[in-house]
């Protein structure tokens, strides 16, 4: 410990031998505390430059200012005196560090020096007494200062309060434990220029950032978090401390070659802001960038002097802060001969006045000097301006002053003696940076609250400036446009650009895409090509085409999708309205034929006809034209049964009645040229029983097939915008419903070739066989229609169903008309010897074989219907008889029309 206390020995006495003659601000008191502030700019060869630095001198005055208001205040530390010992940085980390070892000076003088002997045998001892020591310091004002700073200070609990530096890092309690700001981290100043890029639809831009804490960590910051709200970093470009005229040109040509990132994203110290401004300017970029900048830049004036048209329409952000009542007036009081106590006043009045006081002027000179005149006083029209940070440093001041209050009256409570008690003096820095300073809480000279979190860090609170020229007038100012704490409030309307646009520019690598595209990346992240989705997809997000699926189709903006409408066939379709109008004109005229044959149910000719299979064939024909009715119904599971079992049965109810009396003419006339016996099965108990056989067929094959493949609706999608609602039936699947049928129609078709030479008073084979061989053409046609029309679902359903109605049509046509026009316009000859065709006997007995007329009844038959038969053969009766049987009264025969 001996040891490390005299190695900071000697680095104090080296430090003081070093820069005395800079000196320090001094002034006694009974609690000391120490500032450290950027009084000169850092020199390029030198460690401090001789370039004043007034933001630096107005925080130094705002922390006396603020210690005499103090001083002068009864009721904060009653007979206690507040002093300073104040150094200046140079804005340099290490020259700033090395000052700060006066600062330990008092655990310096505590060692033990018996131990020690001079040259001269003398024994050491400090070079300067000060009146106590440093209880607690005030700065630094650049991050990287306070950073170095915090370390030292660290190792002796001599607790810290800047008034200005915003380093993330300075948060860490296991690295600085002892310290505390009036201001907040950069990372809340990071997300506020985050939420001023994309409130303005930033999303490609460059940035410029100060190498140090600052710039590093408040970089770092925004680049995350740009990063996660997809704003995009074109280039990254960091000024070294050391950066000269050729860094900062090559800086601006790296930015000009990005071409599209026009907005420029500043995390950099104010001189090397300016710097990067004077670059712009000399290569002919003073219109080519927008410019963003962090409190570095701030709301200085002095930063964009002469700069003007480069800085138009910069964006920048300052800690918000108001003006602290009486320190303008505090700062214009001041003169070179009244303020003896800052010793870098006379710099600071010569600087601004551009003049040299007569005290300085050298007795023997060739030059003219602008001498400063008495008068002189600092106001607003010389440029005077209060710095934005002089609130915070004297909410610093006051912080420690309220804190050693609160200390004060805790540990000297039983003190008798006016003054600091020796408890008070000897109480460790560190517990009183923990018990007192992080829990002080009041408002500001400027009624402002103050406080610290856990982390002594101070509220985050924030300006939004915007750089603007002045109306009618060429001066420029800095005009407030926003607020942000814990979130941006940004009035666009106030903003103004460089050329007086009022239209945030674009700054993006590619231009969003249209409604309806997606983004396909190329290089940098935010540079991409926009591509068109299919029209049936919808953008799922940027990058992605996500496909609506069956039955969905997207709005026209292409974010989501909605359910297309069902399509079946309606009731007001052209479509619809032809195939219904036939069928029930169909249904009339089948309706008007029944009513006809039951009228006239038991005259010859009904009776001829065969009443029982004549009425089935007209059931089948009406079940025809209604199953129109059902195919243009909206598909339910009820509609779809009635369709499968409705086709099907109808075409067996007429094809199965044709087929059993074409079969039954056949089997006649087969069985008379061989025997006069009459066949059997003919009656019409039997037909019926035949033809129900052959429906009931139909009618269990239909029932496998319901259990093979059961009924219900489906979606049909022909097309991506299209859903039709059908019946859960295939094609393939009703043609082979309909095979059964078709070899009914078949069979029924030979039967009718095969019967047409019978004679002419058996006619109705011949009706018959017009019927079969029309329907043959209908479903040879039909067919190929039904199966060529499927993704025309209207077309295929109306085909369908004129088909049908086509089928039943030519059915009534060719059997009934002949019947109804002899019904209803020749009843006369609706009798029974007229039932028999005379000219086609008399034709036939005009030939060499004679002919007869046998009337055979089967068994069971209704006398009422007896066939008349016509035979050629060997066993041909004479004609006498075929008479004989024809007069016969009492004879019931009648010919099939």
């Amino acid at each position: 410990m001996i040891v490390l206390q005299l190695l900071l020995a000697l680095l104090l006495y080296s430090a003081e031998g070093e820069t005395q003659d800079l000196g320090p601000v001094s002034v006694p008191g009974d609690i000391i505390l120490g500032g450290l502030f950027p009084v000169h700019k850092k020199g390029d060869r030198t460690a401090c430059g001789q370039q004043i630095y007034h933001r630096g001198v107005q925080r130094l005055e705002a922390m006396m200012f603020a210690i005499d208001r103090i001083n002068s205040n009864p009721r904060i530390l009653p007979n206690i005196t507040l002093g300073v010992h104040i150094l200046d940085t140079c804005s340099r980390d290490t020259y700033a560090l090395n000052q700060s070892l006066q600062f330990v000076r008092a655990s310096v003088n505590n060692i033990d020096t018996s131990s020690l002997e001079c040259v001269d045998h003398s024994i050491p001892r400090p070079r300067n007494n000060y009146s106590g020591p440093v209880f607690g310091v005030v700065g630094g004002s650049y991050s990287s200062v306070s950073l170095q700073v915090a370390n030292l200070l660290g190792l002796f609990h001599i607790p810290q309060i800047s008034p200005a530096s915003t380093a993330k890092a300075l948060s860490d309690k296991t690295r600085f434990e002892y310290f505390a700001r009036t201001v907040p981290p950069d990372t809340f100043q990071s997300s506020a220029l985050v939420d001023i890029v994309k409130s303005v639809n930033w999303s490609y831009v460059s940035t410029i950032y100060s190498e140090g804490s600052y710039g590093e960590y408040g970089i770092e910051v925004f680049h995350r978090e740009a990063q996660e709200r997809n704003v995009c970093i074109a280039t990254a470009e960091k000024v070294p401390s050391t950066a000269d005229d050729h860094t900062f040109d090559a800086i601006i040509m790296k930015l000009k070659k990005k071409v599209n990132a026009k907005g420029v994203v500043l995390f950099t110290r104010a001189e090397d802001a300016r710097r990067i401004l004077q670059a712009a300017k000399r290569l002919n970029a003073s219109h080519t960038f927008y410019w963003v900048a962090s409190d570095g830049w701030g709301k200085q004036q002095k930063l964009v002097e002469g700069l003007e048209d480069v800085a138009e329409g910069a964006i920048t952000v300052e800690l918000q802060s108001d003006n602290i009542p009486g320190f303008d007036e505090y700062m214009m009081s001041l003169t070179p001969e009244t303020n003896l106590r800052n010793p870098w006043f006379e710099q600071y009045w010569e600087d601004t006045f551009d003049c040299i006081l007569e005290k300085n002027v050298p007795l023997v000179t060739h030059t003219n000097f602008n001498v400063c005149k008495p008068e002189l006083r600092l106001s607003q029209k010389v440029g005077y301006e209060q710095e934005s940070k002089v609130q915070f440093v004297v909410d610093a001041v006051y912080a420690f002053a309220l804190a050693l209050h609160n200390l004060y009256r805790d540990v000297c409570k039983d003190y008798r003696k006016s003054g600091v008690c020796p408890a008070m003096t000897q109480y460790d820095g560190g517990d009183f940076y923990k018990k007192y300073l992080l829990n002080v809480s009041f408002t500001d000279l400027a009624g402002s609250p103050v406080k610290f979190d856990h982390r002594g860090d101070g509220l985050a609170r924030y300006d939004i400036l915007n750089y603007q020229r002045l109306v009618n007038s060429t001066g420029y100012h800095y005009r407030v446009v926003g607020k942000w704490f814990n979130s941006l409030e940004l009035n666009l309307e106030h903003l103004v650009w460089n050329n007086k646009q009022t239209v945030p520019p674009a700054s993006a690598c590619s231009l969003p895409c249209e409604p309806g595209m997606i983004k396909k990346q190329q290089g940098d992240t935010c540079c991409w090509i926009c591509d068109k989705c299919e029209e049936y997809e919808y953008v799922f997000n940027e990058f992605t085409c996500k496909d609506c699926g069956p039955g969905y189709w997207p709005y026209k903006d292409k974010l989501s999708c909605y359910a297309l409408e069902l399509q079946y066939m309606r009731w007001d379709s052209p479509y619809a309205l032809v195939p219904a109008a036939f069928s029930c004109l169909g249904i009339l005229v089948t309706l008007t034929i029944m009513a006809l044959f039951i009228k006239h149910n038991d005259t010859p000719l009904v009776r001829a006809s065969g009443r029982e299979l004549s009425y089935m064939l007209l059931f089948g024909i009406l079940l025809c034209y209604l199953n129109t009715f059902a195919l243009l119904a909206r598909p339910t599971t009820e509609t779809c049964i009635t369709q499968r079992f409705g086709v099907g049965v109808g075409f067996s109810i007429i094809y199965g009645a044709l087929l059993t009396k074409t079969n039954r003419i056949s089997r006649i006339f087969d069985s008379a040229s061989k025997s006069a016996q009459r066949p059997s099965y003919i009656s019409p108990k039997s037909q019926v029983i035949i033809t129900c056989t052959l429906i009931a067929v139909q009618i269990l094959l239909t029932l496998v097939w319901m259990i093979v493949e059961p009924p219900g609706t489906r979606f049909h999608y022909p097309h991506r915008n299209q859903v039709i609602l059908k019946c859960k039936i295939q094609d393939m699947s009703f043609l082979f419903s309909q095979l059964y049928n078709m070899v009914l129609i078949t069979i029924c078709t030979v039967y009718a070739v095969k019967t047409r030479k019978i004679p002419e008073n058996f006619n109705e084979s011949k009706f018959i066989g017009f019927t079969m061989y029309t329907t043959c053409i209908i479903w040879l046609a039909f067919i190929p229609i039904y199966f060529g029309t499927g993704n025309s679902y209207e077309t295929q359903i109306t085909t369908l169903c004129v088909a049908t109605s086509m089928n039943a049509t030519v059915a009534l046509v060719c059997l009934y008309s002949p019947k109804v026009y002899i019904i209803v316009l020749h009843p006369d000859k609706n009798v029974r010897k007229l039932t028999m065709n005379s000219a086609a006997y008399k034709k036939y007995n005009s030939g060499p074989a004679s002919t007869y007329t046998a009337s055979s009844t089967h068994k069971g038959a209704d006398p009422s219907e007896t066939i008349p038969m016509q035979s050629v053969g060997p066993n041909t009766p004479s004609r006498s008889s075929c008479t004989a049987a024809t007069a016969e009264p009492a004879s019931d025969s009648v010919a099939l029309l």
